[in-house]
């Protein structure tokens, strides 16, 4: 990777955090991670674990040029904000957290630090927070950057310190991957009339109020017999937990689209799932600290009787040429278009012009957490995300998977989609599971 030129600045935006940074001037748009820590929770601790880490790894220091579209890590001893809440069993603790989630997803970060922390105590440890203004990182980084500071909290008394190696704080932008894989773009870029003419296809989620962009936030948790029940699901209709996943959210999403029976065009729901691109760079990038995206939209009728296993597969037949053939690049041009619009639109019309161009009733991210941490820490069971909705759809699904269990932080806007979307969505999945446990 060639060092960046600019040396004040030298990080330079890419295109998806470019995107991001304008959201944010619309309501903020964070993102959250929680991992349980079994460990007695000692505040002076668990603040100097997480500087600690934060110096280690030259985090600290943060500062935007956002006219140049550049960033800078200045380092050096920085005290992050610590909240601390009363949490007690687990019951407690997710009711306090779904809270506090919920206040992080709707609190903007000013002009310090881009990343706060906060604790739930628990009978058995506590959970340990990371709020942070997501253009900074994806969340794998962030799910390193957590790892390494628990690792920290764990570091048993009189041991020798822990010195995390720091990942590299400035990765390539998409430019570079163009060049190294014309091909992907080129033909991500013939596909581009094809995304357009789907776009007309697909039943457009409510306009919500632009003077009420609040999200809303639920937490599912998902045992890890439920889990493994279904990841038996998904292998036997053939398709990924990913797949499977999609097809109960588009089930779910279903009676809250039922207008679309009376369209004479739009009949299709549509959702849209991020995509971990990382892997298609290469060198200092693959373990970077830093943000690499790109989206994908799976659509479909969902008509009244269709099976879970045939809606499933349908799903898998959408998902598997877009990955296939590395249509997720796609979304990049879409939002190249976007970013030419976006200075001659008012804010009424910035938050609907996704919802007028490129329909979503709901996105999904979806993060296997155990290959960023430590092996001696991995979280068994209790990791959490929440991520905000934005102006791209009224409701996403940060789905957190580790070996045993998988949880899931939906996110939404009240003033485009009632709770009973989060609960109905609960319900798909738990019955889901039930079924392939007998």
């Amino acid at each position: 990777m060639k060092p960046a030129r600019h040396k004040t600045f030298p990080g330079k935006l890419n295109l998806f955090q470019r995107t991001m940074l304008r959201w944010r001037d619309l309501y903020p748009y964070n993102a959250v991670h929680v991992a349980h820590v079994a460990h007695a929770f000692v505040a002076d601790d668990v603040r100097a674990a997480i500087g600690a880490v934060a110096q280690a790894r030259g985090i600290a220091g943060f500062a935007l040029n956002a006219r140049r579209r550049r960033y800078v890590y200045r380092g050096g001893a920085v005290e992050f904000e610590l909240a601390m809440l009363a949490g007690g069993s687990q019951r407690e603790c997710d009711r306090v957290l779904a809270d506090e989630i919920a206040s992080q997803l709707n609190r903007g970060f000013g002009t310090g630090e881009p990343m706060r922390f906060f604790a739930v105590t628990a009978n058995d440890g506590f959970m340990l927070g990371i709020a942070y203004d997501h253009f900074i990182a994806g969340g794998d980084s962030v799910a390193a950057l957590l790892g390494a500071i628990v690792m920290r909290i764990m570091q048993p008394a009189g041991a020798p310190d822990i010195v995390p190696v720091a990942p590299p704080l400035y990765p390539s932008t998409y430019k570079a991957l163009a060049r190294r894989r014309p091909g992907w773009f080129a033909g991500s870029l013939a596909r581009m009339p094809a995304l357009a003419r789907d776009s007309k296809r697909a039943f457009r989620p409510p306009d919500h109020d632009p003077d009420d962009s609040r999200n809303a936030f639920m937490l599912i948790r998902v045992a890890p017999a439920e889990t493994t029940a279904l990841r038996a699901q998904a292998t036997r209709f053939g398709v990924t937990l990913h797949d499977l996943l999609i097809a109960l959210l588009l089930r779910a999403l279903s009676p809250l689209a039922i207008g679309r029976r009376h369209e004479p065009q739009r009949r299709e729901i549509a959702v849209a799932s991020i995509v971990n691109i990382r892997k298609d760079f290469e060198g200092d990038d693959l373990r970077a600290f830093g943000q690499f995206l790109a989206s994908m939209r799976v659509m479909h009728a969902v008509p009244d009787g269709i099976s879970l296993e045939t809606l499933a597969q349908d799903v898998r037949n959408a998902t598997q040429p877009i990955k296939r053939s590395h249509l997720y690049l796609r979304t990049l041009y879409a939002l190249a278009a976007a970013a030419g619009a976006w200075r001659f639109l008012s804010k009424a019309q910035r938050l609907r012009f996704f919802t007028k161009h490129y329909p979503a009733w709901a996105g999904i991210s979806m993060l296997d957490v155990d290959p960023s941490w430590p092996a001696a820490v991995r979280p068994a069971q209790l990791y959490t995300r929440g991520v905000s909705t934005g102006p791209l759809t009224p409701a996403v699904l940060a789905i957190s998977t580790t070996s045993t269990t998988l949880s899931i932080g939906v996110s939404w806007r009240p003033a485009a989609l009632p709770a009973e979307f989060a609960t109905h969505l609960k319900a798909e999945i738990l019955q889901c599971a039930l079924q392939c446990s007998f």
